[in-house]
Order: C-alpha cells, then structure tokens, then sequence
C-alpha cells in the first residue's frame, strides 16, 4: 500500500467518523467535545467534587468561589465525548451563577443546552450534574468545618 492510497483511506475513514458524529450527537455536544472549555484543574480551588459514574468514567470539577458566586469551573473526566461535552457545557453555564442557583441545575437542564443527547448517552449528563452536587456539598461541608456557628 503506498502513501497515497493510505492518506486516502484515512480520509474516507475520518469523513464516515464525521458524518456518524453528526447523525448522532447535536452541533452543540459536537463542538464541546471537539474543543472543550474549562478542561483542567483550578489548582488549589475553593472545592472540588470528585465522582465515577456508573458506566465507569471518573469526573471531577473544580470551583473558585467569591461572595457565594462560581468565578471559575473547570472539570476533568477520563469519558467518552458526550461526558466530556457535559462538563464543559455544565462548567460554562454555572460560571457567576451563586451557590444555591448552581445547585438546582439539573440533568435536564444541562441536555436543552446541549441540544439533546442520546438516549445511552443521558447518563454522562447526570454523572456532570452530580459531580457539581459534590462540590458543592463539600464546600458547605469545608465551610461549616471552618465556622461551626454558622
């Protein structure tokens, strides 16, 4: 097989990866998994919640904090595309939010602003959305740890 043939191969292989991604997934989740915002970890952040989902993949987001408002999130995940694309979307719409406005995000919420996602992919939305709760609970709990009259 010489050169040519092969970079022909790759690609029709990656234009059938194309067009698959787009029967799929949303514009939306396309574009936040292609070029995540907010991937990475705050160093020394305000809080940090850290889960592993059901299917096996393994989320954390990080949380600076000021006056009760989210001023920085960012997230890491060892998952798949749609999970990736969650944090990222989750991470950008709690950003100057306050606590308890982040706190009522839901799995549903975060699925309208990506568009939809797939019905086998409705997990990675909840694993997002919980590893959120966990920060969140942790912080209350580093807070309270802190000012035991509070």
């Amino acid at each position: 097989m010489n050169d040519d043939h092969f970079e022909k191969l790759l690609e029709e292989l990656q234009r059938k990866i194309e067009y698959e991604e787009e029967e799929t997934y949303s514009k939306v989740v396309i574009r936040e998994y292609r070029k995540p915002s907010n991937f990475g970890m705050i160093e020394n952040p305000d809080t940090l919640g850290d889960v592993k989902g059901p299917c096996g993949d393994t989320m954390k987001i990080s949380l600076r904090i000021e006056d009760r408002k989210i001023r920085s999130a960012y997230f890491w995940t060892d998952g798949c595309g749609a999970t990736i694309a969650c944090g990222s979307m989750l991470t950008k719409m709690i950003k100057g939010e306050n606590l308890e406005e982040a706190a009522d995000t839901t799995s549903e919420r975060l699925i309208d602003a990506l568009e939809g996602l797939p019905e086998e992919h409705i997990h990675c939305s909840k694993l997002a959305v919980d590893t959120l709760q966990n920060a969140i609970e942790n912080y209350h709990k580093k807070k309270n740890s802190e000012n035991p009259s509070l």
